[in-house]
């Protein structure tokens, strides 16, 4: 994935400002930075929310520009996108919904019994109750089982490039580990999987190394490094930027 100058806005005010980014097969970026620095935009930029204006730049997937498509039409070229707040719909059955979004990504029908089987043992692979299948989509859900439904689509899917919006936000330890355990899933089911972690804090990265660590201040990318740069944010914070950005 190559991201090349983007610039994004909301409602005519700026927000992003000439980001570049590329996420060669296999590898994981963490985005790092405080409230409001710009880190949800540029992950709803990327996947396509109409709220969000891109300015100016490109996205690229493996040469396939998706600068200008629909989010469905990303998500057909291996964009996912896992909220930081997903969001409820009463009446839509968890598996039904899974089933539909495979479908629209893939545009084949899979048997009812063949994914039956790999919905449950992904959800298995997730210690997921099977009746969590059967459920409202994250309504009445806890915020642990809302991140781990967004792993399970992530699963499901299998994605080309994995946006995960601060999927750890709000999480104890123990369900820390469950997120942790299962982009270690993800990433050997598909080795080539490129992730892009948005967070705040470095507690998920004790799990997950990165690649490269990027910090994203004010709109712009003011440094990257490799995961140690993460505990140096841990320790130092960011107001050492401020001057920069």
């Amino acid at each position: 994935m190559h991201i090349s100058n983007l610039s994004v806005s909301i409602a005519t005010q700026p927000i992003l400002h000439g980001i570049d980014l590329e996420l060669a097969p296999g590898s994981v970026h963490a985005i790092m930075g405080p409230n409001g620095s710009g880190k949800s935009t540029l992950a709803y930029a990327l996947a396509g929310h109409p709220t969000y204006s891109l300015d100016e730049g490109a996205i690229t997937i493996d040469g396939t520009d998706i600068t200008n498509l629909r989010p469905d039409k990303r998500a057909q070229a291996g964009l996912f996108l896992a909220f930081q707040y997903p969001v409820a719909i009463p009446g839509v059955k968890v598996n039904t919904f899974l089933k539909e979004a495979l479908f629209a990504t893939t545009g084949k029908h899979m048997p009812i019994p063949e994914f039956n089987e790999l919905l449950l043992n992904t959800m298995n692979q997730l210690q997921i109750d099977p009746a969590f299948a059967y459920r409202d989509l994250n309504d009445g859900f806890s915020g642990g089982e809302k991140k781990r439904l967004e792993l399970l689509q992530m699963l499901i899917l299998n994605p080309k490039i994995a946006v995960l919006d601060e999927i750890d936000s709000g999480l104890d330890i123990d369900a820390l580990k469950i997120v942790a355990h299962g982009l270690e899933l993800a990433r050997a089911q598909n080795p080539q999987l490129r992730i892009l972690l948005i967070t705040h804090y470095q507690r998920i990265l004790k799990y997950i190394t990165p690649d490269f660590v990027h910090v994203l201040h004010d709109g712009r990318l003011v440094d990257s490094g490799d995961a140690t740069l993460a505990h140096q944010l841990e320790l130092k914070g960011y107001d050492g930027y401020r001057k920069t950005s």
